[in-house]
């Protein structure tokens, strides 16, 4: 799998929204290899827009289309500035995944120091996640060869989500959480309160 994110701050979230829709409606279900994508926006109205792809040749050919440059023009449109691509190769998805059903994603995005130590944790079982976060129902994480990270992570509630932050993780989950913590620098993250979502069919 490929993924791309898209993201920046956006003048026009109303119409972008619609661009994304028309996009699904009309082009998603030709586009070479397109797998689904899960979209938001922030508080502060930066858009973030997680895309799926079954590889990055396929992506790169629906990218070389004429509908999707005239389309892209006007999805530029209604950034308030340049927009952000990152590219990853580098994929892994955990418990069952994005989920159309999610009313709450947490988009995490940073640089881990030590990208190897970083995919031999992506390739971990997460039963313990499960047991300890049973409110996460899935989710993605994406990396760039630099080590730049995007994850998401989706739940049924924000609500849900909130609880589960409080609540006391076990001593040894706590520790690998702190390690893998330590590795990471310039972590932010970008909370989708109203995801929106599209799949090939």
């Amino acid at each position: 799998m490929f993924i791309q994110i898209i993201q920046g701050k956006v003048r026009d979230a109303d119409e972008m929204r619609r661009l994304v829709d028309e996009w699904r409606e009309q082009m998603g279900p030709t586009a070479d290899g397109w797998l689904g994508g899960t979209y938001g926006m922030t508080d502060d109205n930066q858009f973030v827009g997680v895309v799926r792809f079954e590889s990055r040749e396929a992506a790169a050919r629906n990218s070389g289309k004429p509908e999707q440059g005239e389309w892209w023009q006007r999805m530029e449109a209604c950034f308030d500035g340049a927009a952000t691509f990152h590219d990853c190769d580098e994929v892994a998805m955990f418990l069952d995944g994005g989920s159309d059903d999610a009313g709450f994603v947490q988009v995490i995005q940073g640089r881990v120091s030590d990208p190897e130590r970083f995919r031999h944790f992506m390739e971990q079982p997460m039963d313990m996640l499960h047991e300890q976060r049973p409110e996460i129902i899935g989710g993605t994480i994406a990396m760039e060869p630099d080590g730049w990270f995007t994850e998401t992570v989706a739940f049924r509630s924000e609500d849900e989500a909130r609880a589960g932050e409080r609540k006391e993780m076990p001593a040894e989950a706590r520790r690998d959480w702190e390690q893998e913590m330590a590795t990471m620098q310039d972590v932010k993250y970008l909370d989708l309160h109203h995801p929106w979502f599209a799949s090939a069919s």
